[in-house]
């Protein structure tokens, strides 16, 4: 029979509360007494405050599931432990204590530390820290050194998140960060993750080094929860299941939410269809956790998967369109997406003509880009260029058409 384990919650390093796993392999969450006595905010949106334990008869909270590691670095995790990889609450039991966001798990009374192959670097760097983070990409907790940076060590406060070469993606690194400029460039009111390719002590080649949203300059943890936690969806493939809409349609209905921020929304998933970024699912969007209220997150995991030809299809459902190739994507489908959005005619227009004149400066954003090889730039500036073409220019006409067609009727 298996054993129970429990650890310790902490919001901001103060205890919020007390994560089971029964012999039945359920899962209990409970808020501590005090912690709920002294106002102390609900840690998840799906764990609203409240004296009752919270049950999970499938396994791990959505909130908490999706704060284990994923790819390369659960199984790391796992090797280290001597677990199966499929054991979630003993790899966040062992690794929590830093993980995205406000929330840490604590083992109060650890069995063993995990045991580290010296002859790994790339992991030895990644548990050290003794952090969770979620991806399928090599990645882990970095720091600032002065203009270097270093693997974070454990119990300190990590700046940047390093993202590693993937052997199976090839350039991965170097199409992110240009990805990522011109996002920024797109949508220039808006606020885009912070990146930089830099070599990381210790260790062989360059990372993408992305800047911690979650965390100011002094160290204070900001809290945050990805749609996936938000929408209350298991880890794994289920960050596929749904639609763009359905973000929407949180920010609308839920209270504390400003509506305006669907519009927001919207604008970046546009911007994501016009630089390839099919790989846009649940877990790569999120709001902060404010005094106000839930605000979307920065902008950040901004790819140009469609680069590679395994991903073509949207991640989500878009404009009641699944598994839909980003090459058949339609005028059509940009006014249906805005529609879901619950945005009118006029703001649709308005975000895709925005955009447009945006486009030169994406253009000269993408060719300034630092560490980024000239053809890489060439072959992401053609790939929007035909995207802009083929579907965006068309989306004005379209909406004209129809407004045309409304007055004659």
């Amino acid at each position: 029979m298996a054993a129970i384990l429990w650890g310790k919650v902490y919001y901001r390093d103060v205890l919020a509360g007390e994560l089971r796993q029964e012999r039945d392999r359920s899962c209990v969450f409970t808020y501590d007494q005090e912690y709920l006595a002294s106002g102390g905010p609900a840690i998840a949106h799906t764990l609203p405050r409240r004296a009752e334990p919270f049950v999970s008869h499938a396994g791990l909270h959505p909130f908490f599931d999706n704060l284990v590691a994923e790819g390369w670095l659960r199984n790391a995790q796992a090797r280290a432990l001597g677990v199966s990889s499929d054991d979630r609450f003993a790899l966040l039991l062992a690794f929590g204590r830093d993980c995205a966001g406000a929330v840490s798990l604590v083992d109060p009374a650890p069995a063993h530390e995990p045991a580290l192959d010296p002859g790994d670097a790339e992991s030895v760097a990644a548990l050290a820290s003794r952090a969770s983070l979620s991806g399928i990409q090599p990645k882990l907790f970095a720091v600032a050194d002065g203009k270097s940076f270093r693997p974070a060590k454990v119990g300190e406060t990590s700046t940047h998140i390093a993202k590693l070469p993937s052997g199976s993606l090839r350039d991965i690194v170097e199409i992110e960060h240009v990805t990522t400029e011109a996002m920024r460039a797109l949508l220039p009111g808006d606020d885009i993750v912070q990146t930089r390719i830099a070599g990381l002590s210790g260790l062989r080649g360059k990372a993408l080094l992305v800047r911690r949203f979650d965390r100011t300059p002094a160290g204070r943890k900001l809290h945050f929860e990805e749609f996936s936690q938000l929408l209350g969806k298991p880890s794994g493939d289920a960050k596929y299941d749904g639609a763009y809409e359905d973000m929407a349609r949180f920010i609308r209905e839920t209270p504390g939410c400003v509506p305006v921020e669907a519009e927001r929304l919207f604008r970046r998933v546009l911007a994501c269809i016009l630089t390839g970024n099919t790989d846009a699912h649940f877990k790569n969007f999120a709001m902060m956790h404010t005094a106000q209220g839930l605000r979307l997150a920065p902008a950040y995991d901004l790819v140009a998967s469609a680069l590679y030809p395994e991903y073509q299809q949207l991640a989500l459902a878009a404009g009641g369109a699944r598994n839909l190739d980003i090459g058949a994507l339609k005028p059509k489908h940009v006014v249906a997406i805005g529609e879901g959005f619950g945005l009118p005619a006029g703001a649709i227009e308005l975000a895709v003509r925005d955009m447009g004149r945006q486009f030169p400066a994406a253009r000269r954003a993408i060719e300034v880009c630092p560490d980024v090889p000239g053809p890489l730039k060439t072959k992401l500036y053609q790939f929007m260029e035909k995207r802009w073409n083929g579907t965006f220019d068309s989306t004005g006409r379209l909406l004209s058409k129809r407004r045309s067609a409304a007055e004659r009727n």
